[in-house]
C-alpha cells in the first residue's frame, strides 16, 4: 500500500520533516516515490509546504494519508478555496 507520510530530516533539537509518498513497507526515513512537500514545525504562522495538486493525484490514486499529513491537506484544500 502507497502512503503520504512524513521523513525525519532535521538535526537533533531543531526537527524538519519532508511529506513523502512511500510504500507503506519502507522505513520512515528510507526510500520513498516523491516528496510532495515539507514541515517545519518550529516555525511560526504557516510552518508546512504542500504541493495540492500531487497529493490530489496520489490520493486518487489510493495512498493513504497519516492523521498529520490528512491534517495539512484539509487545510491546504481549504487554503486553495478562499484564494
Amino acid at each position: 500500500m502507497v502512503k503520504i507520510r512524513l521523513k525525519r530530516a532535521g538535526t537533533k533539537n531543531t526537527p524538519a520533516y519532508r511529506i513523502v509518498v512511500a510504500d507503506s513497507r519502507s522505513p520512515r526515513d528510507g526510500r520513498f516515490i516523491e516528496e510532495i512537500g515539507s514541515y517545519t514545525p518550529l516555525q511560526k504562522g504557516l510552518d508546512y509546504r504542500l504541493k495540492l495538486e500531487r497529493a490530489e493525484y496520489w490520493l486518487s490514486k489510493g495512498a493513504q494519508p497519516t492523521e498529520t499529513v490528512a491534517s495539512f491537506i484539509r487545510a491546504a484544500r481549504k487554503q486553495a478555496a478562499t484564494n
